[in-house]
Order: C-alpha cells, then structure tokens, then sequence
C-alpha cells in the first residue's frame, strides 16, 4: 500500500483548534432562523390574524362565497357555523372557516397577496 493509512487521512479532515469562541459557531444558525421568522412566519401570522378578523366580522345580511365558490347571504351565526341563503328557500349551513370573502371583493387570503404585488 502507499504511505497513507486511514488515520492520516482523517488528520488531514479535522479542523485544527483555531481557540474561537463556541458561540460564534451558533451566530449563522441564528441569522438563518431570523431571516425564517421575517420572511416566512411573520407573515402568515399577520394573515392568519387578518382571516380571524373578518371572519369574526361577519354578521346577518352579509353576502358572502365560500371556498368552494358557492354564493350566498348569511341568515344565521352559530359559533363555527354559518347558514347561507344560496336561494329562495334554500338554505346551507357551512363552516366559518369555508367563508372566504365577501361578494364582489378578493377573497381575504389572496387580497393581501395582491396588495403585497402593488
């Protein structure tokens, strides 16, 4: 075999003791979770709060589309439901949660993604 054996190859591999701080060595992860908090988290909880408001907001006679794109004008609030009026004498109940805007608005989700655009 040559003159190298494993063990001077792993030499080779280890970092010398340069002596610095062990706190330093945390600085780039705390940079990487900050610029994480900023960009992505932040965020989504400023918009989770804004969906909150709103749907906190709705009241009776509010003519409102669901997620699932159905249209209709809110009758009834129960907690985490709300009855629809989709028409004459037909009424849904569906979740607060599925409220995704009002008609003839951006729903609330994408209307702050639009405003960020602008």
């Amino acid at each position: 075999m040559s003159s190298f054996d494993i063990n001077s190859i792993f030499a080779m591999g280890a970092a010398s003791d340069s002596g610095g701080s062990p706190w330093l060595q945390l600085v780039p992860f705390v940079l990487v979770l900050g610029i994480f908090y900023f960009i992505i988290l932040l965020p989504m909880r400023k918009k989770q709060q804004k969906v909150q408001q709103f749907l906190e907001s709705l009241k009776v006679g509010d003519k409102v589309i669901t997620t699932g794109g159905i249209f209709g004008q809110v009758t009834r609030l129960d907690g985490d439901s709300v009855q629809l009026q989709i028409a004459d004498k037909v009424r849904i109940e569906v979740s607060k949660a599925a409220v995704g805007g009002l008609q003839g608005q951006a729903p609330v989700q994408d209307a702050e993604a639009s405003q960020a655009k602008e």
